[in-house]
């Protein structure tokens, strides 16, 4: 090629490329559009565990605004076109067994108070809610069912403080349902991955409208769920197994089948799961989502970032005011508007308004009131209601928090007397 050719195809590329900026009409341009019609649902975010861990979730030292050591905040939400975005509310599975419900209802607090406190946020809590809201909605999610302590009650109790998804496990096992992860060796065992107990919790979670989170179960668990839920279900923050062999991933033969449940998986953006390990790129998160498309169609598909929840993001999806990359990405692998609207915001809707459908046409069944057994419940925290022992020598209950060390004493002192007793009468004493 001479230099006078290669100049000029130099220029016509500089003159098509300008008038593409001109004109609005480039992938950026008709991405930052379409995230303005159609704002972000981004279907998990953990920056209510790192409010935990940072500041002791003591907001009135801290501005939303801009936060650092974080990937969340008020201006970066504003600069990704995030119109909606789920806020977990994350304890570790350490908690299991101890104050699993108290450090939720701490985590759901926290997030009522931001959604509250910043006029650019708004919690939400229908459907109707979303489509309504023209400020950044909130919505409140669970992330693993521990938080519950295998009890239905308090189930409901979080419905009521605004909580419309809960993820059935995190990286542990409940009593009732199986993680995809082995990290610690809460209830262990075969064959079992959705037990009795565990199929009312999706049924009351059918009956509530809350909406049913796959992420982090087991394969098992998630098929088994897919069989008996009435409602579509979600995974909030998964990608495609396929691309990334990772257990946290879905498989081919689960995205057939949360195709015919009409739910959708919201593709994570963390290194680990979409990279395998790598830093990874903006090109290898936008494969999941043409294998996704590939086998269970565009409307199987949102966005889940798991900012602050995860460490290492691709380049480029460094934080959550990233997000139009992403989606012009995308519209230069010839998706189609259409596709990507669904992508940003009405798969998220279609899910979440059939969801409610299913919970209204449930209006007349009561509560459930079934109880795990505690034979499967297995906890040694957890208190059969009876009347208490009484001290024998106080004849007050023991204090739970002393009854230990107190029946030592009340057990020494009985020896030493008998002890005594015994050497008077072999002394004739």
């Amino acid at each position: 090629m001479s230099p006078r050719t290669s100049c000029k195809i130099g220029w016509t590329v500089f003159f098509y490329t300008f008038i593409g900026l001109a004109s609005g009409s480039g992938p950026i341009h008709r991405a930052l559009r379409l995230m303005r019609e159609y704002p972000l649902i981004d279907g998990h975010n953990d920056l209510a565990l790192q409010l935990r861990i940072l500041h002791n979730n003591r907001l009135n030292q801290i501005d939303l605004h801009n936060i650092s050591n974080v990937a969340t905040d008020i201006n970066r939400l504003k600069e990704g076109h995030i119109g909606t975005q789920v806020f977990s509310a994350y304890v570790m599975c350490t908690a299991q067994e101890k104050d699993a419900v108290r450090l939720t209802m701490e985590q759901i607090d926290v997030i009522h108070r931001m959604c509250s406190e910043y006029p650019e946020l708004e919690l939400v809590t229908s459907a109707q809610g979303l489509r309504n809201c023209t400020k950044i909605a909130c919505l409140i999610s669970i992330e693993g069912g521990h938080s519950i302590d295998s009890s239905l009650a308090a189930l409901r109790m979080f419905y009521r403080l605004g909580v419309r998804s809960m993820s059935l496990t995190h990286t542990c096992n409940t009593p009732w349902a199986e993680s995809s992860s082995r990290i610690y060796e809460f209830y262990l065992r075969k064959n079992n991955s959705l037990t009795h107990f565990g199929k009312e919790v999706v049924s009351e979670m059918n009956r509530l409208g809350m909406i049913i989170d796959l992420s982090h179960t087991s394969w098992d668990t998630a098929e088994n769920v897919l069989e008996v839920s009435t409602a579509p279900v979600i995974f909030s923050h998964s990608s495609a197994f396929e691309v990334c062999q990772h257990l946290r991933n879905v498989p081919d033969w689960l995205l057939g089948m949360l195709k015919e449940n009409h739910g959708i998986i919201m593709v994570n953006m963390h290194s680990g799961f979409v990279a395998c390990g790598n830093k990874g790129n903006i090109s290898i998160v936008a494969d999941h989502f043409d294998h996704i498309r590939k086998v269970a169609g565009a409307e199987s598909i949102g966005i889940g970032g798991d900012y602050d929840g995860a460490s290492i993001f691709p380049n480029g999806l460094e934080d959550v005011s990233k997000y139009p990359a992403l989606i012009q990405e995308l519209l230069q692998r010839n998706w189609t508007e259409a596709e990507v609207a669904g992508v940003l915001r009405l798969n998220f809707l279609r899910v979440f308004e059939e969801v409610e459908e299913v919970r209204d046409s449930l209006k007349r069944m009561r509560p459930n009131e079934a109880e795990i057994p505690l034979s499967e419940a297995n906890n040694p925290c957890r208190l059969i209601l009876k009347r208490p022992k009484l001290n024998p020598v106080t004849n007050r209950a023991f204090s739970p928090s002393a009854s230990g060390s107190l029946n030592i004493l009340v057990l020494i002192l009985v020896m030493v007397f008998h002890e005594s007793s015994q050497a008077l009468m072999c002394c004739g004493l």
